[in-house]
């Protein structure tokens, strides 16, 4: 039988593949770096043939690298930046215009007035979203109203849109399956969470055409099959998540109340609320946690724009440093105790603010400030960002026992103390910190047989370390009425 399971985990400043046996360890990874666009204040774009090209070619060389025979691999598991909008020829498989990120803020001012227009309880009713820009839904109009000819194509049903999910899948099937998953189709502004479909209302008020639109299936399912040009032979899709999701699966939060939080390019932190879906008060969003045998699974989520890339920033933009592993010899230099704060509001502020346009700053400064303390008040920054998000889950009735961490940021152990301790909530480590890819897989695993149900994956979860907050609580309020003062003073609202 097959044991091994491809993950691909299109990630926002990179393309990875990773190789995972049915233990769910890495067997070989592979991870190439693509190129990022900023054309105008607050836009960001992206190449999406480059992000499929990228994609193919790290497939290929963990699938090499891997060493294993192709009949051995059960299946692909696809997650994916979410929100980042791509619509395409359907008949050439030529984008229309450049992908549209999930950072990207061009369509604030269409997002405002449809805010003043009385449309926001409406969506948030329908999709547990916000009117932002950082939805599909406002950047697909904006794709159609400002690309010539685009949307008179669409509305005559030659053009396809799709998440990065479906823009790869499309291409890995060579242009066979126009699919997604219930998850990515969550975070469109689209797709009715309730009843499980496009939303007829919202597609209207949008000016988006159905014709345009996925076919919709449950997290693990069969997607379709890889074109055997790519890889020689031809292997099952046959699961999709967007990467919160995934990680979310990947960390086995498979119970109510268990909480994860990724670090990566930005941070997002997703609770399981099972079967029910409430309503934030707080300016949370209530989202797909994954969708299975055709049952929904809610999550409330919050989403923090700018986490790692606020030390990518540092380290390309303002040199710094050389590399991120750096940071945490300059926070043990300085100490928690940081008059300096850095809030990265580079492309505005997400939960629970929602200020587009908000901007960032670097706050405290005096004669004795260097390069330490402003790397540290990066640092300092992602945990500050968190308490937000945990403070509004609070606040809206939930308590966390625990935190479950992955991505690329948490092998920072000065960075999950401090976040322990700023939280005062304990901070659990895994093992395996891929856990988007590793999430991605267990859903094509769960598809394909290897795996009978969700107990038996969260049998596989091994805790690497625990972070007990030891801080003092005089010290964690100071630390954060600080960071309050620093992000009240950016905020426009």
């Amino acid at each position: 039988m097959p044991q091994y399971l491809l993950a691909i985990d299109q990630g926002t400043t990179s393309s990875r593949a990773i190789v995972f046996d049915a233990s769910g360890h890495s067997v070989a990874t592979a991870q190439q770096e693509f190129h990022q666009y900023f054309p105008e204040d607050g836009w960001v774009e992206h190449d999406a043939r480059e992000i499929w090209e990228s994609t193919l070619a790290v497939c290929r060389e963990a699938l090499k690298s891997a060493d294993v025979p192709l009949s051995s691999v059960a299946g692909i598991g696809i997650t994916n930046q979410r929100e980042t909008t791509v619509i395409w020829d359907r008949k050439t498989g030529e984008p229309v215009y450049r992908a549209i990120v999930w950072q990207d803020r061009r369509t604030a001012s269409l997002c405002t007035k449809l805010k003043s227009d009385g449309h926001e309880d409406t969506v948030v009713d329908r999709t547990g979203l916000l009117i932002d820009p950082y939805f599909s839904a406002t950047k697909i109009a904006w794709i159609l109203d400002n690309v010539d000819g685009v949307r008179a194509r669409a509305e005559a049903g030659e053009l396809a849109f799709g998440t990065v999910d479906s823009w790869l899948l499309w291409n890995l099937t060579a242009g066979q399956c126009h699919r997604t998953d219930a998850t990515n189709a969550s975070r469109t502004a689209l797709f009715n969470i309730h009843q499980q479909d496009w939303d007829e209302d919202l597609l209207k008020l949008f000016r988006v055409p159905r014709s345009l639109l996925p076919e919709v299936l449950d997290s693990a399912a069969d997607f379709g099959r890889t074109d055997p040009q790519w890889f020689g032979e031809s292997l099952s899709v046959a699961g999709i998540a967007g990467d919160q999701h995934a990680a979310l699966i990947g960390q086995a939060c498979f119970t109510p109340g268990m909480a994860k939080s990724t670090y990566g390019t930005g941070c997002f932190l997703m609770v399981n609320t099972g079967s029910e879906a409430p309503r934030s008060e707080n300016r949370l969003l209530t989202t797909m946690a994954y969708r299975l045998n055709g049952k929904p699974c809610y999550a409330m989520e919050g989403s923090i724009f700018v986490a790692g890339a606020a030390m990518q920033w540092l380290r390309d933009g303002l040199k710094l440093i050389s590399h991120a592993s750096e940071s945490s010899r300059y926070a043990s230099e300085v100490g928690v105790e940081n008059p300096v704060y850095l809030v990265p509001a580079f492309t505005g502020l997400g939960a629970p603010h929602w200020d587009p346009h908000a901007r960032g700053a670097i706050m405290g400064l005096t004669r004795d400030t260097g390069i330490a303390e402003i790397v540290t008040a990066g640092l300092q920054s992602v945990c500050y960002q968190t308490k937000d998000l945990v403070r509004a889950i609070q606040n809206d009735g939930t308590s966390l026992k625990s935190l479950r961490v992955d991505g690329g940021m948490v092998v920072n152990d000065w960075l999950m103390q401090f976040l322990a301790d700023i939280l005062n909530v304990p901070v659990e480590r895994p093992q395996v910190t891929e856990t988007t890819a590793l999430g991605a897989a267990y859903l094509a695993g769960l598809q394909t047989g290897i795996y009978e149900n969700l107990e038996q994956i969260a049998g596989l979860w091994e805790r690497e370390h625990y972070f007990e907050p030891a801080m003092k609580p005089v010290l964690r309020e100071s630390l954060y009425a600080g960071w309050l003062d620093a992000v009240e003073r950016v905020c426009n609202n």
